[in-house]
């Protein structure tokens, strides 16, 4: 058998994991809730023997998916999620007994927020949420099947902001697991350890992309509206699995353009925003510089992105809807409470992340001159969520080399 085949037979783990923890409170007068209780079912590949390329950079990583229960500690109120996470584990400060894992997927909730019958949980108002999970694992037992683990973590759920409230589920939990190595007993004979023979190497690389986000405004204005995108990044790879460069992205938002074209409360004559009525298109788009990371796993490429708003001037009327009195009405009396102008506002204002996954059309292993990918992306402002988003790109490799 090759030693490629044999490799990925024998590198199978699957991971049962039990977590226990709190459920913080969303919101005022959250319901009461006892322990909160996970169990993951984590299916991955142990990476050691792999010997591509961005295996070798990457130091032995393990990559996978978990499929979880989680019950929030009040079946009435809060329900039961049910979640799907990619996940990529490392090990830490270069400790082979001590592991970091994370991962971001989706969840389905049973229950969720209800004006009537589930007001007081305004964790989540849609039934499918974003899920994202950071955790720190150590091995407290090792043979040479089983890996009994301790951990320690993070969880979080939201929406990204396509429906309000969504003020998110975040957790604190602590884990028992146990990594069940070559489960189905694979012979391990013809498994060669690869030999660290890559070269260093960098070469150049120019992206273009179109995006199609959604979100909403604010309570009075809950209905879904796009934000549409293009953006562009050129820098370096290295090693033919780290990817980092400088960009700009474009963002025309919906709800913006249509708040102005409505003439609605705060463009009104009179009002602290009449003169965005002069030019809607102008004050309802986003222009903004970024600097992008990314790791590159062959087919799938984990993104990272922080930017810096240059413009964006309908974040103020963002701002003074959703960050004064709640409920604030879609048709606002001059004498209410509006959001105030401080440090936060700014930070958010200019500061922006984003974060997701992508999946190439062709493995980046080959270093392909020319390449299309679609990823699936959540965007905040100083992270707080502002929209979700799909998108299709384009990446050109210069000076590449060709290893088809």
């Amino acid at each position: 058998m090759h030693s490629q085949d044999a490799w990925k037979k024998a590198s199978l783990v699957i991971t049962p994991e039990i977590l226990l923890g709190k459920t913080a409170e969303s919101n005022d007068n959250f319901p009461e809730r006892k322990l909160q209780k996970q169990f993951i079912f984590n299916i991955g590949r142990d990476q050691t023997n792999n010997p591509k390329e961005w295996a070798r950079w990457l130091k032995d990583p393990k990559t996978g998916f978990g499929l979880g229960y989680t019950d929030f500690g009040n079946l009435d109120s809060l329900g039961v999620a049910f979640s799907v996470i990619p996940y990529i584990e490392f090990n830490a400060f270069r400790q082979k007994n001590l592991k970091v894992q994370v991962g971001m997927g989706g969840s389905y909730f049973t229950k969720k927020y209800h004006p009537i019958t589930n007001s007081n949980n305004q964790a989540v108002t849609t039934n499918v949420t974003w899920s994202f999970r950071a955790y720190l694992y150590y091995n407290l037992i090792s043979t040479k099947q089983i890996d009994w683990r301790l951990g320690i973590g993070y969880s979080h759920h939201s929406n990204g902001h396509t429906r309000l409230l969504n003020q998110g589920y975040n957790s604190f939990l602590v884990s028992m697991s146990a990594d069940i190595l070559n489960p189905l007993g694979a012979s391990e004979e013809n498994i060669q350890k690869p030999s660290f023979s890559f070269k260093k190497s960098v070469y150049s690389y120019f992206s273009l992309r179109g995006g199609l986000g959604q979100n909403v405004l604010g309570i009075a204005f809950n209905n879904t509206k796009s934000v549409y995108t293009l953006s562009g990044d050129y820098g370096r790879v290295l090693n033919n699995t780290f990817r980092l460069g400088i960009g700009f992205n474009y963002r025309l938002y919906e709800h913006y353009y249509d708040y102005i074209k409505d003439n609605e409360s705060l463009v009104q004559e009179g009002r602290e925003f009449e003169y965005f009525k002069e030019s809607p298109w102008r004050y309802a788009t986003n222009i903004a510089i970024t600097l992008n990371g990314e790791f590159l796993l062959n087919h799938v490429g984990i993104d990272i992105q922080i930017g810096y708003n240059i413009h964006k001037p309908g974040y103020q009327i963002d701002w003074r809807i959703n960050e004064g009195w709640d409920n604030t009405p879609k048709d606002i009396p001059e004498s209410w409470m509006l959001g105030e102008y401080n440090s936060k506002y700014k930070f958010k204002k200019h500061i922006s992340s984003r974060l997701g996954m992508k999946y190439y059309l062709i493995g980046n292993t080959k270093a392909p001159a020319n390449n299309l990918y679609i990823g699936a992306h959540l965007n905040s402002n100083l992270g707080q969520a502002d929209f979700t988003e799909l998108s299709f790109g384009y990446v050109h490799s210069f000076n590449y080399k060709d290893r088809s």
